[in-house]
């Protein structure tokens, strides 16, 4: 693949510190396409959204451009803003998340359900938050034209309830998307929540179905999908923020794989990038 789509909802972050608060960009499909871009600066990476035309997505188009993205793609609505989050971080480094996006320009993305320019591109990636703020009909609709597309698909669950209209829409949805995607880069704690199952349940399912990519399961680090792989994987000894820790794994995984790299070698490119990610606040950590 030379040429890859990432497809999804950018957005204004907050990261809080005591009463400060650091105006940033972000999104978890965004957050993937700058990494991928960092770690393999040969492949094209677009980034594909729908913004408005505020001096806040304007902001979000001059940051996806500073970092070597395409944004060709990205259409612009006049009476639309993008959404808003902030990010609160415990003294573990876990974090929790206030979001403003319920009526944002990307939930616009594919309104016209025309799909074909999306044929430019070797490879798409998208996430569980992407299909969770399109519509139950645009859902179907991608993946039927997907189901007859000659295109690589690299999906991430990243499931978040609240998007959701309810669990089991998401449950079938999620289920539909891993049978059509060529590499699978899901998280052990969205797929026990999504689907009610124990962690050696969600690892059995993607062993046997999984054509290629990682099990994520954080500090353990991954398990690798469709090629076995025994590794041991250095652990993070502080942790400051894990905003974008599975994002940075998939960019580092990708630009690993994509460059020719066997399995084994991007798993760890994947997990390094990650452990250094949640030593930063903010989901992009400095070039």
């Amino acid at each position: 693949m030379k040429r890859i789509a990432c497809i999804g909802e950018a957005m204004i972050e907050l990261s809080m510190e005591g009463d400060q608060a650091h105006l940033a960009v972000a999104g978890d499909t965004l957050n993937t396409a700058i990494y991928l871009k960092r770690s393999l600066p040969d492949i094209t990476v677009d980034y594909v959204t729908c913004l408005g035309q505020d001096i806040f997505s304007k902001r979000i188009v001059d940051f996806i451009a500073a970092n070597d993205l395409g944004h060709s793609n990205i259409r612009r609505i006049a009476d639309k803003s993008p959404g808003l989050y902030a990010i609160n971080t415990a003294p573990d480094g876990e974090r929790s998340f206030t979001y403003w996006r319920s009526d944002s320009a990307a939930r616009q993305m594919f309104s016209d359900a025309d799909f074909d320019f999306l044929e430019q591109f070797d490879g798409l990636y998208l996430s569980g938050i992407t299909l969770a703020i399109l519509p139950q009909t645009l859902r179907l609709a991608l993946l039927e034209w997907l189901n007859a597309a000659q295109i690589q698909v690299i999906f991430d669950s990243n499931y978040r309830p609240h998007l959701w209209e309810d669990r089991a829409t998401a449950r079938k949805i999620i289920a539909a998307f891993w049978q059509r995607a060529d590499i699978l880069l899901p998280s052990i704690d969205d797929e026990m929540d999504v689907f009610g199952e124990t962690e050696a349940q969600v690892a059995q399912r993607f062993l046997t179905q999984a054509k290629s990519g990682a099990l994520k399961r954080g500090a353990r680090g991954p398990l690798s999908l469709g090629e076995p792989v025994v590794a041991q994987y250095e652990p993070v000894t502080e942790v400051l923020d894990t905003t974008a820790a599975g994002d940075s794994f998939n960019g580092g995984y990708l630009g690993a794989l994509l460059s020719g790299k066997g399995q084994a070698a991007a798993l760890q490119a994947g997990h390094v990038l990650a452990a250094r990610v949640v030593q930063y606040r903010g989901a992009i950590i400095p070039k």
